[in-house]
């Protein structure tokens, strides 16, 4: 019996020797060596153990390995490899800059960006540079993240030229836009057809369609994290560029070498003030009022201020601000009863973002490393139309209607990233927000001969309380075995009535050698807020509104598998399959739409469901003169309302059968370089009649004919297919002061008419199916300079 005890005693011993190994830690931060600024999810890997981490969002890394030797590598695209070989024989704190050698680092950091990729279990994830955002030829030569990522598997653009994203048979409200930490809940300008990011201010950009980790929550389909710039803290330096439509100038440097930096960012189209004068010129041709006006313009304001404490302290404040304002003016003057008259009529549409973070980064140990962020944000729409008539300078009537609607959001979270072994990464936290939610106010007043009458339309305020908790763990489970496991726990208070949901999340993955593995991944996410829009109107009509009695929080469940296969460590393939539903969607009722006065919010819904598969395919070239990618997608994306289509399924309306992307950037040289993309997807599915006949019909007491037309189902007619293809040349000249690039681009190069909508018309007395263009070929041109 003793025997037996003491070889139990021995057989343990030896099964767990390793873990009685002596362990240190290497800790630090990752920043570019040119402007101090911190790298995210660099690549931090010991080659001769095969142990690594990621430095996180603020440079951040920790990596406990056995004492022995260390051969150290940290590497990030764009960047030259830092190695190191040491002795590990304590706890090390080691800071790392990496120097944005282009040239040099094609060479070093080929392998280890390849083997990133393959070897994470992440999957579903898009990362694009900033400079390849830049390069890519885009509508008007402005660059726009939302575009370019709509040029990935898995993610479609709603309509011609639009910037929004429909990510895997999801909507745009479900799609958790973070701006620094903070949501972004309207990403577009112009209608729709430019996004809010300045891509002068940004550093880096992240999409994960599926696979969510548990530290994500509050949407159904993806998750947009965008960073900001933190400003350079070793010189001062600045960019700016004039293109069609815009200018935008950025200018960044040290408030206190090494310690302390800023940068300021702004960005504002002169669409109104180019137009005036032909505005003008046509209203006077066609003897319009007096004195008229019109015009459109939006701007971009960004800002940010980091300050470094210590070595284990360091806070940060981060400011957006954004706006669109279309507007017309006139006034109209004559004289009557030998009295000067005057009619003013005023037209407003005003729609736009506020957000701000003030964000605290303490190291509490070499393997615990926090962040604390206090949030606000808000989204407001408000239309404003007025008139006036005055008699001499008196006030005889006045009519004004105002409809004003929005959300508020003032939280915080706190966020710990701890490393307890070299086979573990464990993130945790909590967050919090308080939503006010404005669900449209319509206000209409008159004013008679000093008689004033005032009508309030307007739903209440409602006060939501939000919150979340969450904890994951990557672990590498076995050589081949890589799993990341985690619960994301969710509350939502609202009008005495709680909600609560338990999310699990799990993705894993599993090497087959060292150049391919397969990857596998379930989440469960539940969504609080809803966004209720108007198909039928063209504008940024957008209510965003909570969860009540009657309307339930959103839920999906998603599951994809996935194939990697690095080639030749410079070619990325990717395959991926998915399949997702979707419950308690919401949608306007046949007839109903936001404009309606009498009606509360709630009683103009339906409650359905939705699903939704597919798959992905993904051939991506990352280094050398030549980079880019082909993207394929088959998807199918379904809706179900009880009172719509008579309670039989449809088609989304964004449900796209097929679609392809091809993005390719050629650098002849230092001076010139070239993009191309081509696009084809299957046309958006549309409701339109397919029989018309004559009806009786009787009303008071008369009876008269009128045409009634037949509707197949909803949705059941599909548009022509969309292609388009765009080309760009950027020339570049270094000067005394810096550098200078002249774009010049061609947005749907070969004039394809691609239907923005259709409608029935008439030819020669016959009644026929019309199409409505938007783009033509469009030339545009814009000048960049840096220094």
């Amino acid at each position: 019996m003793k025997k037996l005890k003491l070889i139990c005693i021995i057989f343990i011993i030896s099964c767990n020797l390793g873990s009685f190994a002596q362990k240190y830690t290497i800790s630090g931060y990752v920043t570019d060596k040119t402007s101090g600024e911190q790298i995210y999810s660099a690549n931090v890997y010991d080659i001769r153990t095969k142990q690594g981490t990621t430095s996180n969002e603020y440079g951040y890394f920790s990596l406990t390995l056995n004492a022995d030797s260390v051969s150290l590598s940290v590497s990030f695209v764009g960047y030259a490899a830092f190695t190191s070989n040491l002795y590990l024989n304590s706890d090390l704190n080691l800071n790392i800059q990496l120097d944005p050698d282009m040239m040099l680092a094609e060479v070093i950091i080929l392998d280890k960006k390849s083997d990133e990729i393959v070897k994470s279990t992440q999957m579903s994830l898009i990362e694009m540079p900033i400079h390849q955002i830049k390069a890519l030829p885009v509508l008007l030569g402005e660059a726009d993240v939302l575009k370019s990522l709509q040029l990935m598997p898995g993610v479609q653009s709603g309509s011609e030229g639009s910037s929004g994203l429909y990510v895997r048979g999801g909507g745009p409200d479900q799609n958790l836009i973070l701006l620094d930490g903070v949501p972004v809940y309207n990403a577009s300008h112009l209608f729709g057809f430019f996004s809010v990011f300045n891509t002068d201010a940004i550093s880096n950009v992240k999409l994960i369609k599926g696979g969510f980790p548990a530290r994500y929550g509050g949407r159904l389909s993806s998750v947009l994290d965008i960073r900001m710039k933190e400003g350079n803290l070793k010189k001062f330096s600045g960019e700016g560029s004039i293109g069609n439509i815009s200018s935008k100038f950025t200018f960044e440097g040290p408030i206190v070498k090494d310690k302390a930096s800023f940068i300021i960012s702004g960005r504002r189209t002169y669409i109104d003030i180019l137009a005036a004068p032909l505005i003008k010129i046509v209203n006077d041709a066609s003897g319009g009022p007096g004195k008229f006006r019109a015009g459109y313009y939006f701007y971009d304001a960004n800002a940010k201020i980091n300050y470094k404490i210590s070595d284990k302290d360091r806070v940060y404040l981060s400011f957006y601000a954004g706006k669109d304002k279309a507007y017309t003016r006139s006034k109209e003057t004559y004289v009557y009863n030998d009295t000067t008259n005057a009619e003013n009529v005023n037209f407003n549409l005003n729609w736009g973002n506020i957000t701000s973070a003030l964000r605290w980064n303490h190291v509490f140990h070499k393997k615990l490393f926090a962040n604390l962020t206090a949030v606000y944000s808000k989204y407001e729409f408000e239309t404003i139309q007025k008139y006036q008539h005055l008699v001499g300078k008196r006030t005889e009537e006045e009519y004004l209607f105002n409809y004003l609607s929005g959300i508020d959001n003032v939280g915080t979270n706190l966020d710990f990233d701890y490393s307890p072994l070299p086979k573990h990464s464990v993130k945790f936290g909590a967050n919090y927000l308080y939503h006010t939610f404005s669900p449209g106010g319509t206000t209409f007043s008159m004013s008679y001969d000093q008689e004033n009458i005032t009508m309030d339309f307007s739903n209440k305020k409602i006060y939501a309380n939000e919150f979340y908790i969450y904890a994951e763990d990557s672990w590498d489970a076995t050589a081949l075995l890589k799993l990341n496991f985690g619960a994301h726990y969710s509350g939502f208070s609202v009008q005495k009535r709680f909600y609560q949901s338990v999310q699990p999340r799990v993705s894993a993955r599993f090497l087959i050698n060292e150049k391919m593995s397969l990857k596998a991944a379930y989440s469960h996410m539940s969504q609080y807020i809803h966004l209720l829009t108007n198909a039928s109107i063209g504008l940024p009509t957008d209510l965003w509104l909570p969860s009540t009695d009657s309307v339930q929080p959103e839920l999906s469940k998603q599951a994809a598998l996935g194939f990697v296969y690095n080639i030749n460590n410079n070619w990325d393939l990717s395959i991926e399959g998915y399949y997702k539903t979707l419950n308690n969607l919401i949608e306007y009722k046949e007839g109903a739409g936001f404009f309606q006065l009498a009606q509360n919010w709630e009683s103009k819904l339906e409650i359905g469901e939705g699903y939704a598969y597919g798959s992905e395919i993904l051939l991506r070239k990352n280094y050398g003169k030549l980079t880019g990618w082909l993207g394929y997608t088959l998807s199918w994306s379904w809706r179900k309302f009880e009172n719509i289509n008579f309670g039989n399924k449809f088609p989304y309306k964004y449900d796209r059968r097929h679609d392809v992307s091809l993005v390719l950037l050629y650098e002849f040289n230092e001076k010139v370089d070239m993009g191309l993309t081509w696009v084809y997807g299957t046309g958006n599915a549309v409701t339109l009649g397919v029989a018309r006949y004559s009806g009786l019909s009787l009303e008071n007491y008369w009876s008269y004919y009128q045409a009634i037309e037949y509707f197949n189902g909803r949705n059941s007619y599909r548009m022509p297919s969309y292609h388009r293809l765009d080309l760009s040349i950027n020339l570049k000249k270094k000067t005394k002061w810096g550098n200078q690039t002249w774009s010049f681009g061609l947005y749907n190069a070969y004039s394809r008419q691609n239907p923005f909508y259709l409608y029935f018309g008439y030819d020669n007395s016959k009644r026929v199916l019309k199409q409505v263009s938007l783009f033509p070929i469009i030339p545009s041109v814009r000048y960049a300079f840096k220094f």
